[in-house]
């Protein structure tokens, strides 16, 4: 358990299923201010341990908590207060650096993949290009303070961006490269809900289960397709939000 937390005493009402009075001291420790966003929650071993509960009562608990959006559970590292949910304007194409930064929180990318690849019929019609023409493939996963929220999987016309492998996407992202040599013209997208294939919840530290929001997008610039891109959110850590 980490130093300075008190053992978990489940003091909400006895009619309570032990599951929920869990839920509810959690609960009130992070309302309480107790444990902060980003603190560390015990793992399902130490309230099993602590409690005096089994691990399936402790499992239950968390992973209701998560479905919430109270804490967010990153596989292999455990599980952790959740700050206020990550909200982005649906209409526009917004790079994801730039609303990290304005949240106040740290930016870091790594890339995952970027290389040439030759189109089959689908991604040739998905740029506009004929079958067997090269296309460039980028996928990058973006943190937020540590925390990944975006799985960017990508590609790219290189007839309109050419020099496009040769960035360095560590220090500039995919959408502001590609906006500042083919500005956007028009844009295509559609949201839908998902859940992660396997690959996917490897590097956004979820489980198989864990729904999530993915973004199917296209950008032109003037009358030429410059990229298609799916953009994968895992839906505790993030929503998309309207106004008029």
């Amino acid at each position: 358990m980490p130093e300075g937390d008190q053992i978990i005493r489940a003091s909400s009402p006895r009619e309570m299923p032990l599951y929920e009075r869990l839920k509810a001291d959690i609960k009130k420790r992070i309302e309480t201010g107790e444990w902060p966003a980003h603190h560390r929650v015990p793992s399902e071993n130490e309230l099993a341990e602590t409690l005096n509960v089994s691990r399936m009562t402790a499992n239950r608990a968390l992973r209701e908590l998560a479905s919430e959006g109270v804490i967010v559970r990153v596989q292999g590292s455990g599980s952790f207060v959740a700050s206020k949910k990550k909200s982005a304007p649906f209409m526009g194409v917004r790079n994801i650096a730039d609303e990290i930064n304005e949240r106040g929180s740290v930016h870091t990318p790594e890339v995952i993949l970027a290389q040439m690849e030759i189109c089959g019929h689908e991604l040739a019609e998905a740029l506009g290009v004929e079958v067997g023409m090269p296309a460039f493939h980028s996928v990058i996963l973006h943190h937020e303070d540590d925390v990944p929220i975006q799985l960017e999987d990508r590609f790219v016309n290189p007839a309109v961006a050419p020099d496009y492998l040769a960035q360095d996407f560590t220090r500039i992202t995919p959408n502001a490269y590609l906006t500042s040599v083919a500005p956007i013209s028009h844009t295509e997208q559609f949201v839908e809900a998902v859940l992660p294939q396997p690959w996917e919840c490897k590097h956004l530290a979820i489980v198989r289960s864990e729904p999530c929001l993915l973004i199917r997008r296209r950008t032109w610039s003037s009358e030429r397709v410059v990229t298609s891109v799916r953009l994968l959110y895992p839906g505790s850590r993030y929503r998309l939000e309207s106004s008029s």
